[in-house]
């Protein structure tokens, strides 16, 4: 039996006596017992179908809402809330000695209207608030600038999951923040696992064996989170909305994620870049060991890659064709997919 059902059958009974009350008290008695009967009926009827919207719903919604919260915001409204009342009770006095009925009933308005104008204001502005209370405590706080991070936390998105760099990454301790995974991104790497296409199942499952790896090896923890943004449906709008609650960056491999978050203030740690920068630094002259594994576009043209994945690409290779030979580098070319070195044999 659900708690919902037992409410309903309290709210069924509480609201028939009621009914069959009220009756009497119309009715004179029991002189019409036909019309009291319908009306407790329908009291009774009233109560089953009304009592969940009165009780557990709102409870329930409530609930949801301040999960979905940051605690930043949740705070600031139960401040607001309780300034809100602080100066209710200042006007009590005032209120209260005004004639009946206004006395008995303008103090509890009063109470109710500045308690919620209160936390109103303080969780709609709590953000300019706090820029203010650090700016004079102090504090520099820079809220909205690329620059601006949380010291605790960072969000990760669904590619840098799937990637699965980010286990390895965060087992060598270059990431100290706890690693947050919002239940949407959790939801879109179901999605992705339960797919039809091959491709995106294989990603998926991916993703969600990368995130149960980095629950057990990772050295700083790994939170799921119920944070949500109410009003957006696109999962990338929402983590960067999140990111800019929480004032903290967004671990990601998606290169229209990245530009979208800075230009929205936002910090972003991409995964690629950080590839990019920790990648072998070789200068024309210098010579290398290869192994060619291909053809290359030109004639005559063979490529190789480095242990970091860096392209090779070696003139007149291509008769060396699975073999490890030694080159000279000529030129180092840095693209948008990443680094590519132009050498020939020595």
């Amino acid at each position: 039996m659900s708690l919902e059902f037992v409410f309903r059958l309290i709210g069924m009974v509480v609201c028939a006596v009621v009914s069959f009350q009220l009756a009497l008290s119309l009715g004179g008695g029991w002189q019409d017992l036909r019309a009291i009967s319908a009306l407790t009926l329908a009291g009774a009827a009233l109560g089953l179908i009304v009592t969940p919207w009165v009780t557990i719903r709102p409870v329930a919604w409530a609930g949801s809402r301040i999960r979905s919260m940051p605690a930043s915001k949740l705070v600031a409204g139960v401040l607001g809330m309780i300034l809100g009342l602080a100066v209710a009770a200042l006007l009590a006095p005032a209120l209260s000695n005004l004639p009946p009925p206004l006395g008995g009933t303008l103090p509890l308005a009063a109470s109710v209207l500045f308690g919620y104008l209160g936390a109103a204001v303080m969780g709609m502005r709590y953000q300019d608030i706090s820029r203010f209370v650090s700016a004079h405590l102090g504090r520099e706080v820079a809220q909205g600038s690329p620059k601006s991070r949380s010291e605790g936390k960072v969000l990760l998105d669904t590619s840098v999951i799937i990637d699965g760099r980010i286990a390895d990454i965060s087992r060598t301790g270059f990431i100290g923040e706890t690693m947050l995974v919002p239940r949407f991104v959790l939801n879109e790497l179901q999605h992705i696992a339960d797919s039809s296409d091959p491709l995106r199942r294989n990603r998926g499952r991916r993703g969600l064996d990368m995130l149960n790896k980095l629950r057990k090896e990772s050295v700083v923890p790994i939170v799921i989170t119920d944070m949500d943004v109410e009003g957006v449906r696109e999962v990338d709008d929402k983590l960067v909305m999140l990111a800019r609650q929480l004032h903290c960056p967004v671990v990601t491999n998606d290169y229209n994620l990245n530009r979208v978050a800075e230009l929205q203030g936002v910090l972003v740690l991409s995964i690629n870049e950080l590839a990019n920068a920790v990648r072998t630094i070789l200068l024309p002259g210098e010579t290398l060991q290869v192994r060619i594994i291909q053809e290359g576009k030109e004639a005559g043209q063979g490529v190789g890659y480095l242990d970091d994945g860096t392209m090779v690409v070696v003139e007149n290779g291509k008769r060396f064709l699975n073999r490890t030979v030694e080159a000279v580098v000529t030129k180092v070319l840095q693209t948008a997919a990443g680094r590519m070195i132009f050498a020939h044999l020595s």
